[in-house]
C-alpha cells in the first residue's frame, strides 16, 4: 500500500495514535469470520509478522516465494489443500475484511450443485472491476476491465456484477485444476526497481475460465452490501474501514 511499507493485513480496524496504530488488525478480523475448518495463509512480504499476529489461530502458513499472481498465491497452498478431507474450500483475501459469516456460509452451501461460487456486488460505479458475464445465472466468463471498457456502451450497462476475488470450491475440482493452472503462466509488464519488466503471474481466473470451457457449473452470489468485499489499498479505504468498523462495535 502507498504511504505504507508494513503488511496491510496488519493494519488497525480500531485506530489509536494514528490511522497505522492501533488495535485488532485486519487479518485477524478476518479471520474470525471464516467458517469453522483448517485454515492457511498465504504469506511473503513481512511474513514473520504476519504469522506472529495470527499464531493463535491455528493457520497453516504456506509461502509464495515470489509475488506471482492470485493463481500464484493458491498454488503455493497446493499441497495443503490436496491434504485436507474436507470437501470444499474457501479462497478469500488478506486485505478484504468485513465479509460476514453468512455470507462465506451461503458460498460454500451453494457448492452442493456447482463447482465453484463466485462471490460478487454490484457497485454503482465498476471502476477497473473484473465483471461477470452470466447467462441463465451461471458465469460463463470473468472479463477485467481493459477489455469489457471497449464494449459498446449498452453492453457495459448490462455487466452490472462485479468480481470480488472471493470464492468457494469443490475441493476436488480444485485440485484437479490447480496442474493446469500450473501449466498456464501468462507474462505481464511491470514495473520493476523503475524499469519495467516481463513477469510471469498465474491468475485464478484463469482456472475458473477453464471450468467454465470444460462444462463445469460455475455460479455466483451478490452481497446485500457492497461494503462487504471492499478491500483496503490506500489510506482513504483504510479510514472508511475503520469507520465502518467502529459503527459494526459501537
Amino acid at each position: 500500500m502507498k504511504g505504507y511499507e508494513g503488511n496491510k493485513t496488519l493494519l488497525p480496524l480500531d485506530p489509536g495514535s494514528s490511522v497505522f496504530n492501533g488495535r485488532h488488525p485486519i487479518i485477524m478480523h478476518l479471520m474470525e469470520n471464516l467458517p469453522a475448518g483448517p485454515k492457511a495463509l498465504i504469506v511473503n512480504h513481512r511474513k514473520d509478522q504476519v504469522m506472529d499476529t495470527a499464531r493463535d489461530t491455528g493457520a497453516v502458513y504456506c509461502e509464495q516465494p515470489v509475488l506471482n499472481g492470485t493463481g500464484g498465491a493458491i498454488l503455493a497452498a497446493g499441497d495443503f489443500v490436496a491434504s485436507q478431507v474436507a470437501p470444499y474450500v474457501v479462497i478469500t483475501m488478506g486485505d478484504v475484511p468485513f465479509v460476514k459469516k453468512t455470507t462465506y456460509e451461503t458460498l460454500v452451501g451453494g457448492l452442493g450443485t456447482h463447482d465453484l461460487i463466485i462471490l460478487g456486488f454490484s457497485p454503482k460505479d465498476k471502476k477497473q472491476y473484473g465483471v461477470l458475464e452470466i447467462e441463465k445465472e451461471q458465469v460463463r466468463k470473468i472479463t477485467e476491465w481493459k477489455y469489457w471498457k471497449d464494449y459498446p456502451s449498452q453492453r457495459q450497462d448490462m455487466l452490472t456484477v462485479c468480481n470480488s476475488g472471493i470464492y468457494a470450491v469443490r475441493k476436488r475440482a480444485l485440485v484437479h485444476y490447480l496442474p493446469i493452472l500450473a501449466s498456464r503462466p501468462q507474462i505481464v509488464q511491470k514495473e520493476v526497481n523503475g524499469k519495467m519488466t516481463d513477469v510471469e503471474e498465474f491468475f485464478f481466473t484463469d482456472l475458473i475460465e477453464t471450468m467454465v470451457q470444460d462444462g463445469k457449473p460455475v455460479s455466483f452470489h451478490v452481497v446485500d452490501d457492497e461494503f462487504e468485499t471492499m478491500g483496503i489499498d490506500d489510506v482513504a479505504a483504510l479510514e472508511k474501514a475503520q469507520a465502518i468498523y467502529a459503527d459494526l462495535t459501537r
